[in-house]
């Protein structure tokens, strides 16, 4: 699976998005450089999946039609495919940085050698993405049949149904299925990949600012992925990370305008094509960025007109063709383009800041923020450093404005300026969530302006004039001589924040469990259709994994039928009423021995690694009376008889009898007064911030095989052993939701009775491995036999022979008719 995701999936894309380039290339009468390719045929191809979501019939030959394109561009553009390859020796920097920055951009999941995705825990929209792709491929924009009694209803008729942006979702959601890629695994790939796609346009714009070869490559790469903009892909932000490359290369087709500006009437397709993809991926906020290009393009139209370049029919013509092929490849949009302005406004002036906690800094859209997050401020050292990395890149910015200016690149220089210009005007009037995609959007026009530096002093080391006097001509001289010196150490500053910053980012990020969510897929497809199924924990990407089982979980926004749960965290089964679980034939917890079992109505049908299913009895009776005794962890106090006592009084009125949950034979261990190297101790558990290890001894009560279970939000390595025997190596075990922590997968080793060391190591953490600076939480540590003691037994017990439970620990007892 990691091969077909992060290797073959991303070759497939670039095969279709190539494919498609070529034919809208031959169609506009091959104005389009090479570059430029693969992101004009990204932007058709997403007005393709557009036309064919839309209808519900269609829908499902998404993924063939695009492949349909692709064929049809390569069969038709053959000749353009085969001059592209002979010269190819000579184009080795313009492929290569496409291929670095989608390394860089997939980075910690490629070393981490395993499927992944690294906006876990960050931002649940990536969830939303995954259900949006795989519902509009299957089923189209038909909604009618979504219960909205569940989560995963009411998610998608609240976003899709009212129209949210799914021009990035309908072509993930083709491209994967194309491939069998299930969209969890696929999800990084594709955003890996939307953003290498910005390094097309970025080199053209390198280019037109003077500069080449290597010096071009860096420039385009740090333009493709600055610190915020890293940041962003990070955490999938899949509808900016798809609309950043149809900005730029907007950007790009601006400066090119003699190419197509004066040919034919389709010359213009693939401008309408990109803003359109933009409109479909952003909504009609994009609109900001197209019209700073199409005000530009007016009027170099109107200059050219005046000046009797050309007469004014053809322009009429180009721009006719121009708005119908934008119209009809966001065709979604523009029939419902009231409800999308809507969206946009409720973006735009929402109160709610998502995941940012206080707006971002205007000084990050400079490309360097050393720090792990681009939600966080350095501190000491680092704050400084990109204080001081960033002025440089903004007096290099200034002297690249003056620059670009100078050598008459005026197309150039009026798209930047009117680029800014929209940034400045949505922070004007946006809120704290906009804004920060506002400046993340803007980010690589700004890191260009500052490479428009580096080519503005190498420039300056190869032209001008001679001073006549002899004095002045030395220290002019002297001054040439500095130039080239001074633009490589501006360009390697430049790199050098750029590549610092991506690198703490890499290091902190948290991988979402490969394998917990992959058994999760598995009881998707086991019980699929079985439902409705009730899923405990907080974790939206179970609505994706479990979305054939009509499932209701805890989350964001909407909570199961009739179950009400404090936000963040998962559902308590014991505050649930008896009855309001009759309607969920199936609940899916995690496989957690300290947790409370299900009701005595269900019984456990499927056992996994990390899960457990359970199936209530075929017409079981909801419970007439349930007491909870022990919250949500397992092992309550004793019995007390006046308790069973009125349970049992009940239960002789109703002729039912007492069924209680047996807690399993549990061995704790003391995390928190264990010695550690002064690791925080928090409400959340031991905040492991550094190397070191713990050291704890407990008593097994007798000997045989047991399973040892830790619990918290660990992604680095740690090493467990006991008795000095390594047991394991145990790192990207997480929730997402440090409130609810990780019950990992047990380790089974066999042990004498009488008392054991354990001992928990956090090794040194290396830049070079992904997540090492992520989280790091140790909650609890416990033990339970390896067999069915391991586990709570139901205890039933006649009306009568009440008083032989007293004393007794239960989780919970229930009175049911027999």
């Amino acid at each position: 699976m990691f091969v077909l995701a992060t290797l073959l999936y991303p070759c497939v894309l670039a095969l279709l998005c190539v494919g498609a380039g070529l034919l809208v290339d031959r169609a506009s009468g091959g104005v389009l450089p090479g570059v430029l390719l693969p992101a004009v045929g990204a932007a058709a191809l997403i007005g393709v999946s557009q036309l064919t979501t839309y209808s519900v019939f269609a829908a499902p030959a998404t993924p063939y039609v695009l492949a349909v394109l692709a064929v049809g561009g390569f069969a038709l553009g053959r000749r353009r495919v085969s001059a592209l390859v002979r010269c190819s020796w000579r184009c080795g920097w313009q492929l290569a940085v496409p291929v670095l920055a989608f390394v860089v951009a997939l980075a910690p999941v490629l070393f981490a050698g395993r499927p992944s995705f690294s906006s876990y825990g960050v931002l649940s929209d990536s969830a939303f993405h995954m259900l949006g792709a795989d519902f509009l491929i299957r089923h189209g924009q038909d909604y009618s049949h979504l219960d909205l009694h569940n989560s995963y209803g009411q998610y998608l008729n609240a976003y899709y149904n009212h129209s949210y942006p799914s021009g990035a979702d309908t072509l993930f959601g083709g491209s994967a299925f194309l491939v069998h890629v299930p969209l969890i695994w696929g999800l990084q790939p594709f955003n890996a990949f939307m953003l290498a796609l910005t390094a097309g346009p970025a080199w053209v714009l390198a280019r037109r600012i003077s500069l080449d070869g290597a010096l071009a490559a860096l420039a385009a790469l740090t333009v493709t992925v600055p610190a915020l903009v890293y940041g962003y892909e990070l955490i999938a932000s899949v509808k900016e990370i798809t609309a950043l490359p149809m900005i730029l290369t907007l950007g790009a087709l601006v400066v090119l305008h003699p190419r197509w500006l004066r040919g034919s009437t389709l010359g213009g397709a693939p401008f309408a094509l990109v803003a359109a993809a933009g409109v479909s991926a952003l909504g009609v906020a994009f609109g900001a960025w197209t019209l700073t290009a199409v005000v530009l393009l007016v009027a170099i139209l109107i200059r050219d007109i005046t000046a009797g370049r050309q007469s004014a029919r053809q322009p009429l013509t180009l721009i006719a063709v121009g708005a119908i092929v934008a119209f009809v490849a966001a065709l979604g949009t523009w029939l419902d383009v009231s409800g999308s302005l809507q969206v946009a406004r409720n973006i735009a002036s929402t109160s709610n800041p998502g995941n940012l906690q206080k707006p971002l800094r205007s000084v990050q859209a400079l490309g360097t923020w050393l720090v792990d997050s681009y939600k966080h401020v350095p501190v000491g050292g680092p704050l400084e450093l990109s204080y001081a990395l960033a002025a440089v890149a903004l007096l290099a910015a200034v002297l690249g404005a003056v620059y670009i200016i100078r050598i008459r690149q005026y197309a150039l220089a009026a798209w930047i300026a009117l680029t800014l210009a929209v940034w400045l005007g949505l922070t004007a009037y946006g809120t704290t969530w906009a804004d920060g995609k506002a400046l993340m959007l803007t980010s690589p026009v700004v890191v260009l302006l500052a490479w428009a530096g580096v080519a503005a002093l190498r420039a300056g080391a190869d032209a001008g004039t001679r001073p006549r006097r002899t004095s002045s001509l030395r220290l002019w001289l002297m001054f040439r001589q500095a130039l080239r010196p001074a633009a490589l150490l501006l360009a390697l500053a430049l790199v050098g924040g750029v590549a610092a910053s991506d690198a703490l980012q890499y290091h902190g990020s948290n991988l979402a469990p490969t394998a917990r969510y992959e058994e999760l897929a598995s009881i998707g497809s086991r019980f699929a259709g079985r439902g409705p199924a009730l899923f405990i924990d907080y974790d939206e990407y179970a609505l994706y994994e479990l979305r054939d089982l009509d499932v209701g979980g805890p989350d964001f926004m909407f909570p199961p039928r009739g179950i009400v749960f404090p936000d963040g965290l998962p559902v308590d089964l014991d505050l649930i009423p008896p009855a309001a679980l009759r309607s969920y034939p199936l609940i899916v917890t995690r496989r957690d021995p300290a947790a409370v079992r299900p009701p005595a109505a269900y019984r456990l049908l499927w056992q996994g690694t990390y899960y457990q299913v359970w199936g209530r009895r075929p017409s079981a009776p909801a419970a007439i009376a349930h007491l909870a005794l022990s919250g949500t962890r397992a092992g309550g106090p004793p019995m007390q008889c006046s308790s069973v006592e009125g349970l049992a009084r009940i239960a002789k009125l109703n002729g039912a009898q007492l069924i209680g949950a047996s807690p399993p034979e549990l061995v704790g261990v003391d995390v928190a007064s264990a010695p550690h190297p002064g690791w925080a101790d928090t409400r959340l558990g031991l905040i492991m911030t550094r190397h070191g290890r713990l050291k704890a001894t407990f008593a097994i009560p007798h000997a045989g095989v047991w399973n040892l279970w830790l619990q918290g939000e660990i992604m680095p390595a740690v090493q467990v052993s006991i008795d000095g025997h390594p047991l394991a190596s145990i790192s990207g075990q997480l929730t997402g939701v440090a409130q609810d922590p990780d019950t990992m997968a047990p380790l089974r080793v066999s042990l004498t009775a009488g008392p054991h060391r354990l001992k928990i190591v956090r090794a040194g953490s290396s830049l070079l491995a992904p997540g090492e600076g992520g989280s790091a939480i140790l909650d609890s540590i416990f033990l339970t036999p390896a067999g069915a003691g391991g586990q709570a037994t139901l205890r039933v017990t006649p009306a009568a022979q009440w008083r032989s439970l007293c004393g007794g620990r239960f989780e919970w007892i229930e009175v049911v008719r027999g």
